[in-house]
Protein backbone atom coordinates (compact mmCIF):
# COMPACT_ATOMS: atom_id res chain seq x y z
CA UNK A 1 0.00 0.00 0.00
CA UNK A 2 1.34 3.81 -1.15
CA UNK A 3 2.45 6.29 1.53
CA UNK A 4 -0.55 8.50 0.25
CA UNK A 5 -3.46 5.65 0.73
CA UNK A 6 -1.52 5.22 4.46
CA UNK A 7 -2.35 8.46 5.22
CA UNK A 8 -5.87 8.52 3.69
CA UNK A 9 -6.84 5.75 5.91
CA UNK A 10 -5.77 7.22 9.22
CA UNK A 11 -8.77 9.27 9.84
CA UNK A 12 -10.82 6.56 9.10
CA UNK A 13 -8.47 4.02 11.38
CA UNK A 14 -8.90 6.91 14.28
CA UNK A 15 -12.23 7.18 14.02
CA UNK A 16 -13.14 3.24 14.06
CA UNK A 17 -10.37 2.91 17.10
CA UNK A 18 -12.64 5.79 18.72
CA UNK A 19 -15.64 4.09 18.29
CA UNK A 20 -13.86 0.89 20.07
CA UNK A 21 -13.01 2.59 23.26
CA UNK A 22 -16.55 3.96 24.00
CA UNK A 23 -18.30 0.64 23.26
CA UNK A 24 -15.70 -1.12 25.94
CA UNK A 25 -16.02 2.23 27.78
CA UNK A 26 -19.98 1.75 27.96
CA UNK A 27 -20.04 -1.79 28.40
CA UNK A 28 -17.57 -1.52 31.69
CA UNK A 29 -19.97 1.27 33.28
CA UNK A 30 -22.72 -0.62 32.61
CA UNK A 31 -21.43 -3.71 34.15
CA UNK A 32 -19.32 -1.82 37.31
CA UNK A 33 -19.95 1.82 37.51
CA UNK A 34 -17.77 4.74 37.24
CA UNK A 35 -15.38 4.76 40.39
CA UNK A 36 -14.82 1.20 39.69
CA UNK A 37 -13.52 1.26 35.76
CA UNK A 38 -10.22 2.52 35.19
CA UNK A 39 -8.57 3.94 31.62
CA UNK A 40 -6.32 0.53 32.18
CA UNK A 41 -9.49 -1.35 31.96
CA UNK A 42 -10.93 0.37 28.95
CA UNK A 43 -7.50 -0.13 27.20
CA UNK A 44 -6.95 -3.64 28.22
CA UNK A 45 -10.74 -4.77 27.30
CA UNK A 46 -10.16 -2.50 23.81
CA UNK A 47 -6.70 -4.30 23.36
CA UNK A 48 -4.96 -1.39 23.00
CA UNK A 49 -2.31 0.49 24.95
CA UNK A 50 -3.76 2.89 27.50
CA UNK A 51 -1.55 5.72 25.85
CA UNK A 52 -3.33 5.05 22.99
CA UNK A 53 -6.73 5.93 25.18
CA UNK A 54 -5.35 9.00 25.95
CA UNK A 55 -4.64 10.08 22.24
CA UNK A 56 -8.53 10.46 21.98
CA UNK A 57 -9.77 11.39 25.29
CA UNK A 58 -7.08 13.17 27.76
CA UNK A 59 -8.98 12.14 31.04
CA UNK A 60 -11.39 9.74 32.35
CA UNK A 61 -14.09 11.97 32.98
CA UNK A 62 -13.54 13.04 29.18
CA UNK A 63 -14.06 9.84 28.16
CA UNK A 64 -17.00 8.72 30.27
CA UNK A 65 -18.79 11.78 29.45
CA UNK A 66 -18.56 10.97 25.76
CA UNK A 67 -19.91 7.95 26.09
CA UNK A 68 -22.98 9.81 27.76
CA UNK A 69 -23.11 12.06 25.62
CA UNK A 70 -23.64 9.41 22.97
CA UNK A 71 -25.62 7.57 24.17
CA UNK A 72 -27.85 11.41 24.76
CA UNK A 73 -26.91 11.71 20.85
CA UNK A 74 -28.76 8.25 19.38
CA UNK A 75 -31.72 7.99 22.00
CA UNK A 76 -32.76 11.90 20.39
CA UNK A 77 -31.71 10.64 17.11
CA UNK A 78 -33.99 7.14 17.59
CA UNK A 79 -37.03 10.34 18.43
CA UNK A 80 -36.27 12.43 15.59
CA UNK A 81 -36.76 9.37 13.25
CA UNK A 82 -39.72 8.57 15.03
CA UNK A 83 -41.52 11.79 14.13
CA UNK A 84 -40.38 11.11 10.64
CA UNK A 85 -41.86 8.09 10.20
CA UNK A 86 -45.20 9.03 11.64
CA UNK A 87 -46.34 12.81 11.65
CA UNK A 88 -48.54 11.93 15.03
CA UNK A 89 -45.39 11.24 17.32
CA UNK A 90 -45.33 14.96 17.18
CA UNK A 91 -47.97 15.13 19.64
CA UNK A 92 -46.85 15.25 23.16
CA UNK A 93 -48.35 11.85 24.66
CA UNK A 94 -46.60 10.28 21.86
CA UNK A 95 -43.66 11.96 21.93
CA UNK A 96 -43.29 10.81 25.68
CA UNK A 97 -43.88 6.91 24.71
CA UNK A 98 -41.12 6.93 21.81
CA UNK A 99 -38.85 8.94 23.85
CA UNK A 100 -39.62 6.97 26.76
CA UNK A 101 -38.93 3.84 24.70
CA UNK A 102 -35.54 5.15 23.35
CA UNK A 103 -34.16 5.81 26.88
CA UNK A 104 -35.83 2.90 28.86
CA UNK A 105 -33.14 0.14 27.39
CA UNK A 106 -30.68 2.37 27.40
CA UNK A 107 -29.47 1.75 31.12
CA UNK A 108 -26.47 4.43 30.82
CA UNK A 109 -28.57 7.21 29.50
CA UNK A 110 -31.28 6.22 32.08
CA UNK A 111 -29.01 6.48 34.89
CA UNK A 112 -27.40 9.93 33.72
CA UNK A 113 -31.16 11.40 33.28
CA UNK A 114 -31.90 10.35 36.76
CA UNK A 115 -28.50 11.33 38.43
CA UNK A 116 -27.65 7.93 39.51
CA UNK A 117 -24.25 8.32 41.09
CA UNK A 118 -22.94 4.82 40.93
CA UNK A 119 -23.03 5.24 37.13
CA UNK A 120 -21.85 8.94 37.13
CA UNK A 121 -19.39 9.09 39.63
CA UNK A 122 -17.59 12.42 39.84
CA UNK A 123 -19.50 13.40 36.71
CA UNK A 124 -22.34 13.93 38.86
CA UNK A 125 -20.42 17.09 40.45
CA UNK A 126 -19.88 18.88 37.08
CA UNK A 127 -22.80 18.32 34.56
CA UNK A 128 -22.56 19.38 31.43
CA UNK A 129 -24.45 22.60 31.80
CA UNK A 130 -24.66 23.75 28.14
CA UNK A 131 -25.98 21.27 26.69
CA UNK A 132 -28.41 20.35 29.93
CA UNK A 133 -29.48 24.55 28.96
CA UNK A 134 -29.59 23.47 24.96
CA UNK A 135 -31.94 20.38 25.99
CA UNK A 136 -34.37 22.75 28.26
CA UNK A 137 -34.46 25.23 24.87
CA UNK A 138 -35.35 22.90 22.66
CA UNK A 139 -38.36 21.48 25.45
CA UNK A 140 -39.29 24.74 25.64
CA UNK A 141 -39.73 25.37 22.02
CA UNK A 142 -41.50 22.26 21.42
CA UNK A 143 -43.80 23.07 24.04
CA UNK A 144 -44.89 26.58 22.69
CA UNK A 145 -45.16 25.22 19.29
CA UNK A 146 -47.70 22.85 20.67
CA UNK A 147 -49.48 25.67 22.52
CA UNK A 148 -49.64 27.56 19.42
CA UNK A 149 -51.70 24.46 17.30
CA UNK A 150 -54.13 24.60 20.78
CA UNK A 151 -52.68 21.47 21.54
CA UNK A 152 -52.12 21.91 25.45
CA UNK A 153 -54.41 22.99 28.01
CA UNK A 154 -54.86 26.58 28.48
CA UNK A 155 -55.55 26.52 32.20
CA UNK A 156 -52.35 25.62 33.18
CA UNK A 157 -48.94 27.99 32.52
CA UNK A 158 -46.14 26.75 30.44
CA UNK A 159 -43.87 26.62 33.30
CA UNK A 160 -46.51 24.34 35.09
CA UNK A 161 -46.66 22.21 32.38
CA UNK A 162 -42.97 21.89 31.39
CA UNK A 163 -42.56 21.09 35.35
CA UNK A 164 -45.49 18.87 35.72
CA UNK A 165 -44.45 16.96 32.39
CA UNK A 166 -40.90 16.19 33.48
CA UNK A 167 -41.48 15.03 36.58
CA UNK A 168 -43.89 12.73 35.31
CA UNK A 169 -41.65 11.53 32.92
CA UNK A 170 -39.12 10.90 35.39
CA UNK A 171 -41.28 9.20 37.88
CA UNK A 172 -42.02 6.38 35.09
CA UNK A 173 -38.22 6.50 34.53
CA UNK A 174 -37.44 5.95 38.41
CA UNK A 175 -40.48 3.42 38.85
CA UNK A 176 -38.83 0.85 35.68
CA UNK A 177 -37.39 -2.07 36.86
CA UNK A 178 -37.66 -5.74 37.11
CA UNK A 179 -40.01 -5.94 40.00
CA UNK A 180 -42.29 -3.57 38.30
CA UNK A 181 -45.33 -4.63 37.22
CA UNK A 182 -46.01 -5.02 33.15
CA UNK A 183 -43.05 -4.06 30.19
CA UNK A 184 -41.60 -1.06 29.04
CA UNK A 185 -44.11 -1.42 26.40
CA UNK A 186 -47.05 -1.10 28.49
CA UNK A 187 -45.55 1.77 30.56
CA UNK A 188 -44.74 3.48 27.96
CA UNK A 189 -48.41 3.19 26.89
CA UNK A 190 -49.68 4.06 30.59
CA UNK A 191 -46.97 7.19 30.65
CA UNK A 192 -48.89 8.25 26.88
CA UNK A 193 -52.47 8.18 28.66
CA UNK A 194 -51.01 9.75 31.98
CA UNK A 195 -49.76 12.62 29.62
CA UNK A 196 -52.68 13.07 27.36
CA UNK A 197 -55.13 13.24 29.93
CA UNK A 198 -53.26 15.42 32.38
CA UNK A 199 -51.65 18.00 29.90
CA UNK A 200 -53.88 18.56 26.72
CA UNK A 201 -56.97 19.09 25.55
CA UNK A 202 -59.83 16.83 26.05
CA UNK A 203 -61.00 17.71 22.48
CA UNK A 204 -57.88 17.45 20.70
CA UNK A 205 -57.92 20.41 17.29
CA UNK A 206 -58.59 18.16 13.81
CA UNK A 207 -55.52 19.89 11.84
CA UNK A 208 -52.96 18.41 9.90
CA UNK A 209 -49.74 17.55 11.82
CA UNK A 210 -47.24 17.50 8.69
CA UNK A 211 -45.88 20.81 9.21
CA UNK A 212 -46.04 20.62 13.15
CA UNK A 213 -44.13 17.18 12.66
CA UNK A 214 -41.42 19.18 10.37
CA UNK A 215 -40.79 21.72 12.57
CA UNK A 216 -40.73 19.13 15.87
CA UNK A 217 -38.28 17.11 13.70
CA UNK A 218 -36.19 20.35 12.70
CA UNK A 219 -35.70 21.45 16.51
CA UNK A 220 -34.50 17.87 17.41
CA UNK A 221 -32.48 18.21 14.36
CA UNK A 222 -30.84 21.18 15.54
CA UNK A 223 -30.53 19.96 19.05
CA UNK A 224 -28.79 16.70 17.41
CA UNK A 225 -26.05 18.99 15.67
CA UNK A 226 -25.12 21.07 18.53
CA UNK A 227 -24.85 18.73 21.25
CA UNK A 228 -22.70 16.11 18.15
CA UNK A 229 -20.68 18.98 17.53
CA UNK A 230 -19.81 20.35 21.01
CA UNK A 231 -18.84 16.92 22.16
CA UNK A 232 -16.50 15.84 19.48
CA UNK A 233 -18.07 12.29 18.99
CA UNK A 234 -16.48 10.02 15.92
Amino acid sequence: MSDHSERAREPLQRAERAVRILDVAADLLARHGYRRVTMDDVAAQAGIGKGTVYLHWKTREQLFGAVFARELLRATDDLQQAIEQDPRTCLLHNFARAYYLAIVDRPLLRGLLLGDPHLLGKLTDSPDAARNDRHTAMAHDYLALLAEHGLLRDDLSMGEIAYAYQATFEGFLRAEGPTSTGGPEQHAELLARTVRRAFENEETPDLPLHALATATATLLGDLIDADRAASHLP
